[in-house]
């Protein structure tokens, strides 16, 4: 049975991970690209843009995930109940301080959480989800993204979206460059074209697998570690019914999908939601809820 410090262990490891894949895709594409033009200068800045870009990550990485998702700070005096709520599910997880709490203005029911650990961390709501969940419902739902940071599911959640965005915009950037400059290539050089062609193609492909090595049993693990906050596991499954069942879409990016506890985009027939479904780090609510409903107290 995994223990709150082997998670943790392994949040770690899956950090390190996601960096040394980011790392290899980068280098790849810089050594393709310099190759193909005849300029070595580029695949060395390639390798500064990568380090520099996980650098980033790590520090700066939980303010640009707030950024793209368009949340707003909010203080204790604006939302007197909520931040009551999230710090006595702190105080009970024990962490070391109580999350900053933002809220993004939307009538969609959704949720996350971010930060770079327990000590520097966010819990992001929707104004929507404050609207329709009743206080337990809220209860548990909060308590499920405080389990993420307990957990250390953050950093290496907030990691993953800012690298997987990263290598959508260099497989864009690549291509755009290969067919407006195409003309001048060597013929010889057909076959590592073709090889970079068919890599940036699949690169944003690779940048939404990199977030599936999170491992969807980490929401089983936070769905479970809310409970035990809770004691009270039904809460959180009648919310996780309420969320999954509201058909309001959420515009969020592609990047940050992975985060929330429900899938931001609800638009069932698009491709993105195809997708979206296809490569979901989330296991499917109704085992979420099936699980929560049996635990015993």
């Amino acid at each position: 049975m995994k223990t709150a410090y082997s998670v943790v262990s392994e949040n770690n490891f899956r950090t390190i991970f996601l960096m040394t894949v980011f790392l290899s895709l980068v280098f790849g594409l810089g050594y393709v690209f310099s190759y193909l033009l005849k300029d070595r200068t580029i695949f060395y800045g390639f390798v500064i843009f990568g380090v520099l870009t996980n650098i980033i990550a790590i520090f700066w990485g939980d303010k640009i995930v707030l950024s793209l998702s368009g949340a707003k700070e909010v203080k204790k005096e604006n939302f007197p109940e909520l931040w009551n709520l999230v710090d006595n599910l702190s105080i009970a997880a024990g962490l070391p301080k109580i999350p900053k709490i933002y809220i993004i203005n939307s009538p969609a029911l959704n949720a996350f959480a971010t930060g770079k650990s327990p000590k520097n961390s966010y819990v992001v709501f929707t104004k929507g989800i404050l609207e329709k969940l009743d206080k337990s419902e809220l209860e548990g739902v909060a308590a499920h993204e405080i389990s993420h940071i307990k957990n250390y599911d953050i950093r290496v959640m907030m990691i993953a979206s800012i690298l997987a965005g990263i290598i959508a915009i260099m497989a864009d950037m690549f291509l755009h460059s290969v067919f407006s400059g195409g003309r001048d290539r060597d013929k010889n050089n057909g076959l590592l074209f073709i090889i970079g062609l068919v890599l940036s193609f699949l690169a944003p492909i690779f940048a939404q697998l990199i977030t599936l090595a999170i491992s969807r049993k980490r929401e089983f693990m936070a769905d479970a570690t809310a409970a035990l906050l809770t004691r009270h596991p039904e809460a959180l499954a009648s919310a996780l019914e309420k969320i999954s069942s509201s058909n309001i879409p959420l515009d969020a990016s592609p990047a940050t999908a992975h985060l929330f506890i429900s899938n931001p985009f609800k638009n069932k027939g698009s491709i993105r939601n195809w997708l979206g479904n296809l490569f979901s780090t989330h296991p499917p609510v109704e085992e979420r809820i099936k699980v929560l409903r049996n635990m015993v107290f």
